[in-house]
C-alpha cells in the first residue's frame, strides 16, 4: 500500500537568517531554506524503496518530525494531542528553563518508551536542525512573533499558540515572513475548528441571516492601560539564576530589562504591558471568528470608536464596548458585557433576517424564525484542539492553508491592536488597510509598533520590519 508522504524542505542557505539567529546567542551555523518552487511535484516512494524520495528541492518522508519551543501549561495540552497522532514523531525541546525541558523530555520519552527526545537551552539550536519539519511553539506571548519569523526563515512549518504578535507592525511582519518562505502556519485559535462556531459562521455566510449587519466578539477581560504602570517592575527577590537553569535574559527577550523576580515567570504576564497583548487575550479567538463570519479575513475595519469608560489613567475598565466598521458598512462590536451565558469566547452575528449566538458551551441560540435550522448536535462542550491540530498536520502534508493561517491571524491581530489603541487614546480612529496606518493621527501611528530591547531589534528579526 502506498505510504502517505509529506514534503520536507532540504536545507539551503539564506543570507540574513544567520545574522538574526546570532542575535539570540546561537553558537552554531544555521542553514535555512527558501520557499517552495511553484512547480514542485510530490512523488510517492517506489514499492520497496527505503529512505526519502528526492523530487526537485524536496525529500519525501512518511512522518512529520516535530520539535518544540517553550512548552509548559497550554503547550503541554497541545503536545499531548500531537503525540496521539501517528503522523507525528516529536524529537526535541528547546526551553530557557531546565525544569520545562526535563518535563517535556520525560513526557515524550515516556510516551515513546525511548530516551531520544533531545533537550536544547537555546531555540537557535533546534532551529538549526534540518531534519525537523515542524515546530510546536508555546512560549510566552512576547516571543510568539519573533519565534514565528525565525521558524519561517528556517523553513519550518509551525503550530504556534496565540496571540501571534504583540503589535500591528509585528503582525504584518509575521505574515510577510510566512508568505515569503512558503511555510505552513497555524495559530492556536482552535475555535475555528469547533462545530458550534462553524455552524454560526455558516449561517452568516450562507445568507440565512439575510444581509449581515453586525458581528460581535466577546473580549471578556477588563481593559488595563499603559498609564496604569504597564512598564514598571517588581523588586528584585533573589540573585539571577544560573542561565543553564533559567535564562533570565532570554526569558525577557525583547522586553525592557528588569531585575529578576521569581514571580514574573508565573504571575507577571497579566501585570505588565510588555508581557501581554491586551485585547488579544480573547480577541485572538473571537475577532478571528467574527471576521470569518463577515468574510473580512483579509482586511480590517476602517473605523474604531470606544465607549463605556475613560480608558486613560489608573485602574481597570470593567465594562466597555469598541464599535468598529468595515468599509462595506458591516459593524464589528467588541464588548466584554451583555452576553447570553453560552460560555467563554462568545460570538453573535446579526442580519436583516435573524441572528445567531454561540460560545464555548457548544450551545447555539438563534432568532425564533431560524429555530428549525438548529442542529441536533449542539450543546456538547469539548476542546476542539485535537481537530485544530489535525487541520494543521493535514496542511503540512497537503501544503494547503489551515484555517488559522498567518494571513487570517495577522488581520485578526491588526484589528484587535487598532481597537485597543483607540481605547487607550479614548477617541475615534480611522484606519487605512492598504497603507497600514491610521489617517491623520500621529500619536496612534506611533503605537503601531513596540520598541525592542537590544540585541533583539525589529530590523534583526525580519526583512519586512
Amino acid at each position: 500500500m502506498e505510504k502517505n508522504i509529506v514534503k520536507k524542505k532540504l536545507g539551503t542557505t539564506r543570507r540574513g537568517f544567520g545574522k538574526a539567529i546570532a542575535q539570540v546567542g546561537a553558537a552554531v551555523a544555521v542553514p535555512a531554506v527558501v520557499a517552495a518552487p511553484a512547480a514542485a511535484q510530490i512523488a510517492s516512494p517506489a514499492p520497496g524503496q527505503v529512505g526519502p524520495v528526492l523530487v526537485g528541492n524536496y525529500a519525501m518522508v512518511d512522518q512529520i518530525r516535530v520539535g518544540g519551543i517553550g512548552i509548559r501549561g497550554r503547550g503541554m495540552a497541545d503536545l499531548r494531542m500531537m503525540l496521539g497522532d501517528d503522523r507525528v514523531r516529536f524529537v526535541g525541546i528547546a526551553d530557557i528553563r531546565d525544569s520545562a525541558r526535563e518535563m517535556v523530555k520525560s513526557a515524550v520519552d515516556g510516551y515513546y518508551k525511548t530516551n531520544d527526545c533531545v533537550m536544547y537551552k537555546d531555540p537557535a539550536e533546534i532551529l538549526a536542525r534540518n531534519d525537523i519539519d515542524a515546530l510546536l511553539i508555546a512560549t510566552s506571548d512576547r516571543w510568539h512573533g519573533p519565534m514565528a519569523m525565525w521558524a519561517a526563515q528556517s523553513g519550518k512549518d509551525m503550530y504556534i499558540e496565540k496571540p501571534g504578535a504583540m503589535s500591528i507592525a509585528e503582525s504584518y511582519a509575521m505574515a510577510d515572513n510566512v508568505r515569503r518562505y512558503g511555510v505552513v502556519y497555524q495559530s492556536g485559535a482552535q475555535r475555528r475548528n469547533q462545530y458550534a462556531f462553524e455552524f454560526a459562521v455558516g449561517l452568516a455566510r450562507s445568507g440565512k441571516l439575510g444581509r449581515l449587519l453586525a458581528v460581535h466578539a466577546d473580549t471578556a477581560i477588563g481593559l488595563g492601560t499603559v498609564d496604569a504602570g504597564g512598564h514598571g517592575w517588581w523588586p528584585e527577590t533573589t540573585p539571577v539564576p544560573d542561565p543553564l537553569v533559567f535564562d533570565w535574559d532570554k526569558w525577557l527577550g525583547p522586553c525592557l530589562w528588569r531585575p529578576y523576580n521569581s514571580g514574573y515567570a508565573d504571575r507577571g504576564r497579566g501585570e505588565f504591558w510588555d508581557f501581554h497583548a491586551g485585547l488579544l487575550e480573547w480577541a485572538s479567538h473571537t475577532v478571528a471568528t467574527a471576521q470569518w463570519a463577515a468574510d473580512m479575513e483579509h482586511t480590517e475595519p476602517v473605523e474604531y470608536e470606544p465607549e463605556g469608560g475613560i480608558f486613560r489613567g489608573d485602574g481597570l475598565i470593567s465594562r466597555y464596548t469598541i464599535n468598529c466598521r468595515y468599509a462595506n458598512g458591516v459593524k464589528l462590536v467588541l464588548r466584554n458585557h451583555s452576553w447570553s451565558l453560552l460560555g467563554s469566547c462568545s460570538n453573535r452575528f446579526e442580519g436583516t433576517e435573524g441572528w445567531v449566538e454561540t460560545g464555548d458551551s457548544g450551545r447555539i441560540e438563534v432568532s425564533p424564525n431560524l429555530k428549525s435550522l438548529l442542529p441536533t448536535r449542539q450543546g456538547k462542550r469539548y476542546d476542539p484542539t485535537a481537530e485544530h491540530i489535525r487541520d494543521f498536520l493535514q496542511c503540512v502534508r497537503s501544503r494547503h492553508l489551515p484555517r488559522a493561517n498567518a494571513e487570517v491571524t495577522a488581520h485578526t491581530h491588526v484589528t484587535s491592536h487598532a481597537a485597543w489603541i483607540a481605547a487607550q487614546l479614548n477617541r475615534k480612529l480611522t484606519w487605512d488597510p492598504a497603507k497600514r496606518m491610521f489617517i491623520n493621527d500621529e500619536e496612534a501611528n506611533r503605537m503601531r509598533s513596540r520598541a525592542y530591547r537590544e540585541p533583539w531589534r525589529m530590523e534583526a528579526l525580519a526583512t519586512s520590519m
